[in-house]
This record gives C-alpha cells, structure tokens and sequence, in this order.
C-alpha cells in the first residue's frame, strides 16, 4: 500500500507541475527572449544560439560546481547577482554538488547548489535558462530527484534536464529504454523544455549517444590539453545533429599553467558548435575577470589564437596528474565542510 500511495503522489506531482508548467510556457516564456535580449545586450555580454534548442545563452555560463560551493555565505549570493547582472544567463548545477556537515548547528546556511540556485535566482527565473542533471540510472529514483531538484530551485519547471556524468558503463540501449524514454514524457508534458547529458569520462559513449538518441543538449569536457578526445570523437556528430554544446573542464587546473584564462576561453570560443563555457568560480575576482574576458571576445572576428601551438604547450597535462578531475573516482561536488 505504501509504494502505491509514493506512486501516486509522484504521479500527482508530474501532472501537477506539468499544468503549472504548460501555463508558463504560454504566458511567461514568451516575453524571455526579449528581456533576455535587453539584458544581454545592455551588458554587452556575447550571445550564440545552443543548437536545436534555439535558446540564446551567453558564451560563459555559471556553474554550480564544487568551486562554487567553497563561497562562503555572503559570497556565494553576490557571485550568483553579480553573474546575472554581468549579462550571464545560463546557470548550471546538479543534486550531488552539496557540501556535507555544512556549518553544523547554522541553519541559515546553504550547502546545496540547487538550493543556492532557488535562493538568489529565483526572482529572475523567466529571464535565464535553468539546467540540472539527474544522477540516478533508475526512472522511479530519477522523478523523486526531479521533484526535489524543482523544489530546491523554486520553479515548477526546467529548461534543461541532462543525464550526470556518461561513462564507459552506460549503455545506449539501458538509456534508451529506461531514462530517455522517461525524459522524453517529461518533455512532452512541459516540466522540462530539453533534454541532454553530460560527460567527461568518455568520448565514445557521448558519441554513440549523440548517434543514437535525440538529444537537445550535450555538456563535454574540451579543454586546449585534448584530453578525453572530446572535440575529435563527440563534437562532430552533436554539430551534424544541431546538439547545443556546452564545453566545461576549460580552465580546471590549467590557468596559469602554460596557458593563461583568454588563452584557455578562446580555444573553446573558437571550437565549431560550442555555444558556451560553464565555469564554477570561487571569489569574485575570477569571476569578473571571466566576465570581462567573455565582453571582450567578439563572436564575429576571427581569433588569432594559434591552436597547434596552445595544445603542444598542453599536451603535457593531459591526465589524472595534472588535472583533478581526470582521477579516478573523482566527483564534482560532494564537498566536506
């Protein structure tokens, strides 16, 4: 009896949210193109479309990752206002990025990043595009971490629901069968707008995903050391499918390194169907130095980036040595405080 009860108020909740989420897509959707637009262009902040999805998102996105989530209470909501009003419209995040034993006894503090999200964001939902991940391969487990993801965050519906972290275990047809199909109801429904995955463990299994399966939207780990062979094997099949690209893992370990922040930004910039860069950032002066990085890159000019020669100073970086989260066993949040 228990289980039929969970079942049925999971149920009630999609179809909840669902109704909820059709009326905005009707009534408040509309109008985000244009004040994203006003936003955007009063911040002087590049834009590029993310594939098929057509949502115009700034070339730098935020990230709700673990660097984030060592901003101290005070902090972590100025990066959060300062990203928005700097002309950042796409925020990124996942249920595992959480800091545990947070400020025991403080219960003012937030260790969650969706939480984060919901408590500075919220306000300003109609204007950016809202992306979480689901962490769980089990369809039931999955709508349980939707509904608290939405709660987290304040909204009753997402633009973009992408699967964490494709490794080489998953199996396309497992995917297919299960999440996807599941992913594909909640799409049609209007709880979520686009559908994607991320991944920085493997190329191929991003590939034949890509191959195999209508996605709108892929997050791929592309930096200037080409580990994980991301924009050779991956990038080529989600720029024949019109896959929006989102390219993370483009500074981690490597700024200063051989390699400086406008280096590492523009090699991402310039890579063919990459519409933008999520970064996790710790203290504001990283990140208004992206932000003024991300202004001063033109969409429209030709780089004078050499590339040959950035990936040769890099090459010597590229493994579980040098870069965090190329280590076995690493996971992006999840952080003890």
């Amino acid at each position: 009896m228990k289980n039929n009860k969970e079942k049925f108020s999971r149920r009630r909740f999609i179809q909840r949210t669902a109704t909820g989420a059709a009326a905005i897509s009707l009534s408040g959707l509309a109008t985000t193109g244009s004040i994203m637009a006003k936003t955007n262009k009063e911040n002087k902040m590049p834009l590029r479309t993310l594939g098929k999805t057509g949502i115009k998102v700034s070339i730098l996105s935020f990230g709700g990752g673990s660097q984030f989530l060592r901003n101290d209470d005070g902090d972590w909501e100025k990066s959060l206002e300062t990203a928005f009003k700097s002309g950042i419209n796409l925020f990124d995040t996942a249920p595992s990025y959480s800091i545990s034993h947070f400020n025991m006894g403080n219960t003012k503090s937030i260790g969650s990043s969706e939480e984060r999200f919901g408590h500075v964001l919220s306000p300003y939902r109609k204007q950016i595009v809202l992306s979480t991940k689901i962490e769980s391969r089990d369809p039931d487990l999955m709508k349980k971490e939707l509904e608290a993801s939405l709660k987290s965050m304040k909204t009753d519906y997402l633009d973009i629901l992408m699967i964490h972290a494709i490794a080489p275990s998953d199996k396309v047809s497992e995917i297919e069968k299960g999440l996807y199909k599941e992913m594909i109801k909640l799409k049609d429904s209007g709880v979520i707008r686009f559908i994607g995955f991320s991944s920085m463990d493997s190329a191929e299994r991003s590939r034949d995903l890509l191959e195999h399966l209508d996605f709108d939207v892929a997050l791929l780990a592309m930096n200037a050391t080409q580990y994980g062979d991301y924009a050779k094997v991956a990038l080529p099949v989600a720029r024949k499918n019109n896959v929006g690209v989102i390219a993370m893992k483009v500074m981690r370990n490597l700024v200063g390194v051989d390699a400086t922040a406008e280096e590492l930004f523009e090699y991402a910039w310039t890579q063919k169907g990459v519409a933008s860069t999520v970064v996790a950032h710790y203290g504001m002066k990283p990140l208004k130095e992206n932000i003024k990085l991300a202004r001063k890159f033109n969409i429209d000019v030709q780089s004078s980036l050499q590339r040959s020669k950035l990936e040769g100073r890099m090459s010597k970086y590229a493994g579980p040595h040098a870069l965090c989260w190329a280590q076995p066993g690493y996971k992006d949040g999840g952080i003890f405080a």
